[in-house]
C-alpha cells in the first residue's frame, strides 16, 4: 500500500509526516520535516487575522512540504489547519491560497476533531503500548488539548486556547526583556482547566506531545552532546521547572543563544514552559512522557487502518 502524506499547518510551525504500513500493521514513518513558519502573530486579538507576512510564509512553507512529500508518490495528500487558522477572520481566505497555489484542499479542523486525532495518533505509539489510564497534553502556539484514556480509550477531551504564542501575546509586556510572567501564565492555566470541567482527579501518568517538550529535550540533549533520539523521552517536571528559571531569566537576544533552542521559539518558549509545570503542578504529576505521535499521526491512521 503507498503511504500517506500529511502535512499540519500549526501556529508555530508547519509539519510534514510520509508514513506507511508495515508487514506487522504498524504505521512507520517514511519523512518527518518541520518548517518553522510562525503564522499566527496577533492570535490572542478579538478578531484576529493571519497577517500579509505570516500567510507568505504559510503559503510557502506548505507548498515546499507538498514538493517533499510528493516525492515518496502517496496516495493522498492531506492537509490540516489547527487553531490559529480556524480562529481567523481570512482562515478560509488563507486556504484558498493555500489550494491555487497546490491544488490541494486544506480541512480546517474542529477543536474536537483536533483532539480526536490527537488521541488516535498516541495510540500508534509503541512506547506506549504498556499503558492503560494516562493524560496526554498537547501544546501548541494557539491550542492546548488535554486529553484523559481510560483503558485506552479517551473519556475526556477538550481542546482550550492556551497555546504559547496566544499566551506570550497576552501575558508579555516585552518579549526581548526576561521573562516574568511565570505566575500569571499558571493562574490562568489553572482556573481554565477547572472551568472547562477536565477532571485531573483520577490520577496516572501524563504523557506530552507539541513543540516545547521536543525543545526541553533537544536543550537537554545539547547540554550532554546527545542527538534527540540519544535522549530520555521522559522529562522531570523538575527539569522543566528549572529550565524555566534557566532560560527565562535571559533577554530574548540570549534565549536565542542557546544550543538545542530553535531562534524561532525563544520568545514562546517560557510561557510555553509555564504552562506545562502548572499542568503537572495541579494534576500533581512529577514527569511528562513525550511522544512523537500526535496528530499527524492520527490522521494517517484515519486514510491507511480506516474507522
Amino acid at each position: 500500500m503507498p503511504p500517506v502524506a500529511v502535512i499540519d499547518i500549526g501556529s508555530n510551525s508547519i509539519k510534514l509526516l510520509v508514513a506507511g504500513k508495515s508487514d506487522s500493521g504498524r504505521l512507520a514513518a517514511r519523512q518527518i520535516r518541520t518548517i518553522e513558519a510562525r503564522i499566527s502573530a496577533g492570535i490572542s486579538l478579538e478578531n484576529p487575522r493571519l497577517g500579509p507576512e505570516g500567510a507568505v510564509c504559510g503559503i510557502r512553507a506548505v507548498a515546499e512540504l507538498v514538493a517533499d512529500a510528493s516525492a515518496f508518490g502517496p496516495q493522498e495528500i492531506i492537509i490540516v489547519a489547527t487553531s490559529a487558522v480556524r480562529g481567523a477572520a481570512n482562515g478560509r481566505e488563507f486556504c484558498a491560497s493555500i489550494q491555487a497555489e497546490t491544488g490541494r484542499p486544506v480541512r480546517i479542523l474542529t477543536g474536537e476533531e483536533e483532539a480526536n486525532l490527537i488521541a488516535r495518533g498516541l495510540l500508534c505509539d509503541p512506547a506506549l503500548e504498556s499503558l492503560r489510564d494516562f493524560y496526554v497534553f498537547d501544546l501548541g502556539g494557539g491550542s492546548l488539548e488535554c486529553l484523559d484514556f481510560r483503558d485506552r480509550r479517551a473519556v475526556q477531551a477538550v481542546s482550550l486556547p492556551l497555546g504559547c504564542v496566544r499566551l506570550t501575546e497576552i501575558f508579555v509586556a516585552d518579549p526581548a526583556a526576561p521573562f516574568a510572567a511565570g505566575r500569571l501564565i499558571a493562574a490562568h492555566v489553572r482556573k481554565a482547566v477547572v472551568e472547562a470541567g477536565f477532571s485531573l482527579a483520577q490520577g496516572g501518568p501524563a504523557v506530552g506531545t507539541g513543540g516545547t517538550l521536543t525543545t526541553a529535550r533537544a536543550v537537554l540533549g545539547a547540554r550532554k552532546g546527545q542527538t534527540l533520539e540519544e535522549t530520555d523521552p521522559r522529562l522531570a517536571v523538575s527539569q522543566l521547572r528549572e529550565m524555566l528559571t534557566q532560560v527565562g531569566g535571559l533577554s530574548l537576544a540570549d534565549r536565542r543563544k542557546v544550543p538545542g533552542l530553535p531562534s524561532a521559539r525563544a520568545d514562546v518558549f517560557p510561557a510555553a514552559l509555564s504552562t506545562l509545570v502548572a499542568l503537572a503542578d495541579l494534576g500533581g504529576f512529577d514527569s511528562y512522557h513525550h511522544s512523537l505521535y500526535n496528530l499527524r499521526w492520527g490522521v494517517a491512521s484515519e486514510v491507511l487502518c480506516g474507522a
